[in-house]
């Protein structure tokens, strides 16, 4: 059976990493992961730019791709291929620098904004959180339906987060989705031989 850690992106949280982070995410990016998505919200600009100048070298030794996170003008000056926006930060973006990009993302929590997402120019978009996961711990979880009406409205590809695992990824992959997203365990864990090959 074909492994389905091709269809990980892992998004990054330094504060929940167990150890050193550089060092975890290149331990990471050697299992092959679809993307490393670097989301330090609490980082400023100046701060944001340092860590993504080591994670994009750590990636691109293991031709992983690297998403940066809002950061425009990081990741213009980086020549980042890929950005992820949040739906709000999408909208002010201008044509001209989305045209700088192979790869656009936004995270969207409704269909509608999923649709806008892709009319403003979006490629992928992810959606969520799905399950109940502990970085959401007092917001239910949106759940399969919402995420399968997300899936048509739009015609790009929607990437499932919150709450996933080998458990449970079978039932986002057939309800359409084109991956998912990771966060807390590849962040925490202290075996990732033993997550990543378990899924």
């Amino acid at each position: 059976m074909k492994s389905k850690i091709q269809n990980l992106i892992c998004v990054t949280n330094r504060h929940l990493c167990n150890g050193d982070f550089l060092t975890r995410i290149e331990k990471i990016v050697k299992y092959k992961p679809k993307a490393i998505l670097l989301r330090e919200k609490d980082l400023d600009e100046s701060e944001y730019e340092v860590l993504a100048k080591n994670v994009i070298k750590i990636c691109k030794n293991e031709s992983v791709p690297c998403i940066l996170h809002n950061f425009v003008d990081v990741a213009l000056k980086l020549k980042a291929d890929a950005i992820h926006m949040t739906f709000a930060m999408l909208r002010i973006m201008s044509a001209e620098e989305k045209a700088k990009f192979s790869e656009i993302g936004a995270s969207c929590h409704s269909a509608e904004e999923a649709r806008k997402a892709q009319s403003a120019g979006c490629t992928y978009i992810i959606a969520g959180h799905i399950f109940d996961t502990l970085s959401k711990k007092n917001i239910p979880p949106r759940g399969l339906d919402f995420f399968q009406e997300v899936i048509k409205n739009v015609t790009i590809p929607v990437y499932a987060i919150g709450g996933i695992n080998k458990d449970n990824i079978n039932s986002v992959l057939n309800a359409g989705a084109s991956g998912v997203c990771v966060m807390s365990a590849p962040m925490q864990c202290e075996n990732l031989d033993e997550y990543f090959n378990a899924w």
